[in-house]
């Protein structure tokens, strides 16, 4: 019978093959010489020649009677014709007749426990239990010591029936048979825990955990299984139940060897579960065993930084960027702990190593995106860093335009946008955004509709001259966070005295920042700055000077605003210093190297008893 090109792929994958082909050869006795090939013309000539003078026997076709078949391995070989033709028509969706010729199978040999699982898996989907059933009852009864067929039927009650008591019967009955046969642990705890007995579930984990196995597999997927009930993201684990669970584990690091798969799984279960110090060197001794593996050095660099070894780290993720140059994970992970570095150098005011650092993370998050352009996060990190740090809202401005076409239904883009408009000095575009941002917010996810967002949209409108709307924006961003609404305040309060309007609830509002922020110099300058508009200048210097020696460095607008008031103390050589010190900072400043040259001028013209001098 010629049973399709299948059929030997089909007839090598099953147990059932070998077993059959066994029984043929054990049972049929020597093995027979190979039959003759058909004669020629000329031997049949002369064969017919020899049969007129007398009989011969060697040119008989009938067989001899002990090469021929007896009807028992008749049956075997029609039982292995039989599966190869079910996996044929199995192969080609013909199920039920695939079912047939496997079930002529199991009536010949019903102990064939793998075969017999197949067909009641296959009947099991067209929910014709009861035949799968019975199919793994005579599996069970012609080898009742095959744990197998208890453990399918186990899965049959509890799954499809919903008969708990039958399916913890089968699966206890596996466990009897084979005590280190993980899965029936594991089929006896799924059962017990769908049927809510919670209690008895963790009975069986401590059940398995007694069994005396060196089998390192056995120990993770119980370690796997025990970290399930353990580590829910509403409870906080117990110690003693993480105790429980690391000594599962460490079982299976002590069976595995150098099985390097297991090594890693008891190194996930440590990172995963925050003990980051028992996942490194693991994660180490499998870079030893498997060098290349790259996923295991993304998540020791990671170890590393949760350690802060940041250094570790760094070096870590060079390593597998030059072996590994097409992926874009070691970019990212790289780009982010130089982000980092570069803002603690920025708070310990190192500026310039700092700068040089957020250059370096911009590269590699743009190499990261050069490989993987569908990460919104990285994007995200990139335009933050050119719009504050690095100072290039341009170059922000471009790669956001190319975000935000990519996450059209993300407003993040929009809202980044537009501060990297207002950073690059496109005001009346900014704000446009902005609106473009609040609008697209309103109607996708309003989780970006933060006090923040209403701070720099009213920020923006501040620097398009749209003063009252900024004013508004400014309320908004209050209501929604008053507790940490100081900068909104001294905002709202600075613009209106820079502007010289509103100069009383201007000093309302600074009042209001500085209550929650007493000794900021900045909102000190902005109070100052009120009592200057106000013509307060005794007042407005004792501010300005107090705000000085509250900055945690030196700032030009602060420098200028003291100069100015000296200046209207008709104090100049002091307003002259105040200056001088602003430029130094701000050299950028047209207006106030004028407003210097100026009273140079004014200072060399004047008598010198006019000019007040400090004490």
């Amino acid at each position: 019978m010629i049973v399709g090109k299948n059929w030997r792929r089909a007839s090598f994958r099953h147990p059932l093959v070998c077993g059959l082909v066994s029984c043929l050869i054990q049972t049929a006795g020597a093995r027979p010489s190979l039959p003759a090939p058909p004669p020629t013309d000329l031997a049949l000539k002369t064969a017919l020649e020899k049969k007129t003078s007398g009989q011969d026997d060697s040119f008989t076709r009938v067989p001899a009677k002990d090469l021929a078949l007896q009807p028992e391995n008749v049956r075997k070989a029609d039982a292995l014709a039989d599966f190869v033709e079910g996996a044929r028509l199995e192969e080609n969706a013909e199920m039920d007749n695939a079912l047939a010729a496997y079930e002529r199978v199991l009536n010949f040999d019903p102990g064939q426990a793998e075969l017999a699982m197949r067909v009641a898996a296959l009947l099991s989907r067209q929910e014709d239990f009861p035949r799968a059933i019975d199919i793994l009852k005579d599996a069970i009864k012609a080898k009742p010591k095959e744990p197998a067929p208890y453990l399918q039927l186990s899965f049959i009650y509890a799954q499809y029936l919903k008969k708990t008591d039958q399916a913890l019967k089968y699966a206890n009955q596996a466990i009897a048979l084979d005590p280190q046969n993980f899965d029936a642990y594991q089929r006896l705890y799924e059962t017990e825990l769908a049927a809510g007995q919670t209690k008895p579930a963790l009975e069986t984990l401590e059940r398995a955990a007694k069994v005396k196995s060196d089998d390192a597999a056995f120990w993770t997927k119980l370690g796997k299984l025990y970290a399930s009930m353990v580590f829910k993201p509403e409870l906080e684990p117990k110690p003693e139940d993480i105790k429980r669970v690391n000594e599962l584990f460490k079982k299976a690091v002590e069976y595995a060897g150098d099985d390097s798969a297991v090594l890693k799984d008891v190194a996930d279960y440590y990172a995963a579960s925050q003990q980051i110090q028992e996942a490194i060197p693991l994660y180490l001794r499998v870079l030893d065993l498997q060098p290349d593996d790259s996923n295991a050095r993304e998540k020791l660099a990671s170890g590393f930084v949760l350690t802060n070894q940041r250094g570790k780290a760094i070096e870590m993720l060079q390593e597998i960027i030059q072996q590994h140059p097409e992926k874009y994970q070691p970019y990212d992970l790289l780009a982010q702990l130089q982000d980092d570095e570069g803002r603690g150098l920025a708070r310990a005011n190192q500026l310039d190593q700092a700068k040089a650092i957020f250059a370096k993370a911009a590269e590699n998050y743009e190499q990261s995106l050069l490989i993987n352009p569908s990460r919104p996060n990285t994007y995200l990190r990139l335009a933050e860093l050119l719009i504050g740090p690095l100072k290039e809202s341009e170059r922000a401005v471009r790669i956001l335009i190319e975000a935000r076409q990519r996450f059209s239904s993300a407003p993040e883009f929009t809202y980044f946008l537009a501060l990297a408009l207002r950073e690059a000095k496109h005001p009346q575009e900014a704000v446009t955004t902005f609106e473009e941002a609040l609008n697209e917010a309103q109607s996708t996810s309003e989780e970006v509709l933060t006090a923040r967002f209403y701070f720099d949209y009213g920020a923006a409108s501040d620097q398009a001259g749209l003063y009252d709307k900024a004013a508004d924006l400014f309320r908004k961003s209050i209501s929604l966070d008053p507790a940490n609404a100081a900068e909104a305040y001294n905002y709202v309060g600075f613009m209106w005295a820079e502007h010289n309007m509103h100069l009383d609830e201007a000093e309302d509002m600074i009042g209001r920042a500085l209550q929650l922020d007493p000794n900021n110099g900045a909102y000190l300058d902005s109070l100052g700055w009120v009592h200057y508009r106000k013509a307060k200048y005794d007042v407005a210097l004792s501010e300005l000077l107090r705000a000085a020696q509250n900055l945690t460095r030196d700032d030009p607008i602060v420098f200028e605003h003291i100069g100015d008031t000296y200046s209207k103390l008709n104090r100049v050589p002091q307003a002259l210093d105040f200056w001088q010190k602003a430029a130094a900072l701000s050299p950028e400043n047209k207006l106030l190297a004028e407003k210097i040259e100026k009273t140079k001028t004014t200072i060399s013209k004047g008598p010198p008893s006019k000019i007040n001098r400090i004490d």
